[in-house]
């Protein structure tokens, strides 16, 4: 178990680096809004984190890295003392990105020779596996963020290269039938799980149909021709007030320029692919579109259950092998719902029943943020191989779309447009 702790703990390590190997030290200081933070505020909270939670708990007199990183690099925990408010950390050159990447060294080995010396420590394995998981969503972050901020700039700089991929017609969607009856859902198992994706439980849910896949670019570029954006008719209260104050016109990172769409993405700005997977939209605009095609959201116990029953653990994206961070066209062929984009729910974020946080100072990881929030399932195209479960719930505001999001269709059984 220790071994292979370590051995995943490096490899995670390792990847977060490569991340960030081609940025420049002006890359990773920018902080385009309160959502997003720099690369290089991603690269030392998540060593912050193994330091703070770990090494401070387990080696006696430890004398922290640097005396002021602990107020740089906490994120939320009230448990850990003050800390940076969230807008202003790109207010800070200091440390220098070199710096922090050094502190990622020293830290790494710390920990490594930590587990050396406690292999049979069940709690301190615990904590590194949760600091490796915690790892992994930072990387899905820290790509989101760069996105964002590069979007900023007329330059639209590349972080990777992808060949132009000629559009050819994707299959239709299908409704995939559920009978109602009694369910079970939440994590089973024995590997690693968040702490709110449990306990397992039983739910009842009425005959319903959901998508055999994701809403494309080119079908909800139909309700956008259809003044899908003017019409209130489609939206919620808070939405169209989001919409109206906002001037939103089309998803995030879409710019109209001659009567053509086009799109920045980490491969730079293209024109739109009408057969790709769409992305970046809030709650808001992911419900206006269910309601203009006279469907709905499903909500995340009806996305489990079709997911365990219809998808399985098939993942339809590799974030390790592909490595051109944007949804691709997908075949009716492949039911996968992990991968591609967070897909949004019509389901609050609010604790299952039963539910139970992580005892100690990690207790404030999920629980408090249980409320205002819409849950999201199924991970995205920059989501980490081995970071995906069919029953992990991701949660957002939902006017929030810098994250890969996404549409899945549902509808009740035998509803008829």
């Amino acid at each position: 178990m220790n071994r292979q702790i370590s051995k995943n703990f490096l490899t995670v390590r390792k990847l977060t680096s490569e991340l960030v190997k081609n940025l420049h030290p002006e890359d990773t200081v920018i902080q385009t809004e309160v959502d997003i933070s720099p690369p290089k505020w991603h690269l030392a909270h998540t060593t912050w984190f193994f330091e703070n939670f770990i090494l401070k708990k387990y080696i006696k007199n430890y004398k922290p890295y640097h005396p002021s990183f602990d107020y740089l690099f906490n994120s939320y925990y009230q448990s850990q003392g003050t800390r940076v408010k969230r807008y202003n950390r790109g207010y800070h050159p200091r440390p220098l990105l070199s710096e922090v990447m050094q502190y990622r060294t020293a830290i790494e080995n710390e920990i490594n020779e930590l587990l050396k010396l406690n292999p049979e420590n069940e709690e301190l394995n615990n904590l590194v596996e949760l600091g490796i998981h915690h790892e992994q969503q930072h990387q899905e972050l820290l790509l989101t963020d760069l996105k964002n901020i590069w979007s900023q700039s007329p330059l639209f700089p590349e972080y990777t290269s992808i060949p132009e991929v000629q559009q050819q017609p994707s299959d239709p969607a299908k409704w995939m039938q559920l009978e109602e009856g009694l369910y079970e859902t939440g994590y089973s198992g024995n590997n690693f799980h968040y702490d709110n994706e449990a306990p397992r439980h039983k739910i009842f849910l009425d005959a319903f149909e959901i998508s055999s896949r994701q809403v494309l670019v080119g079908e909800y570029l139909k309700f956008i021709n259809d003044g899908g954006y003017q019409k209130w008719q489609y939206w919620l209260h808070e939405g169209w007030d989001w919409v109206t104050t906002n001037e939103i016109e089309a998803p995030l990172y879409w710019d109209k320029i001659d009567d053509t769409w086009y799109v920045y993405t980490l491969s730079g700005f293209k024109k739109i692919n009408e057969q790709e997977i769409l992305t970046h939209i809030s709650f808001y605009e992911a419900d206006a579109y269910a309601r203009w095609r006279g469907y709905r959201l499903p909500t995340e116990q009806e996305w489990e259950i079709a997911a365990n029953l219809y998808g399985k653990d098939d993942i339809s994206y590799n974030f390790l092998d592909q490595k051109n961070f944007h949804p691709t066209q997908i075949s009716e062929k492949n039911t996968a719902f992990l991968g591609q984009v967070w897909e949004w729910t019509n389901s609050s974020y609010l604790p299952y029943p039963g539910f139970k946080p992580w005892k100690g100072d990690v207790g404030e990881y999920n629980g408090k943020f249980m409320i205002n929030q819409m849950v999201l399932r199924g991970g995205s195209c920059v989501t980490p191989q081995d970071h995906f479960r069919l029953s992990y719930r991701n949660f957002f505001h939902p006017h929030l779309r810098w994250q890969f999001t996404g549409i899945r269709l549902a509808k009740n059984f035998n509803n008829e447009l």
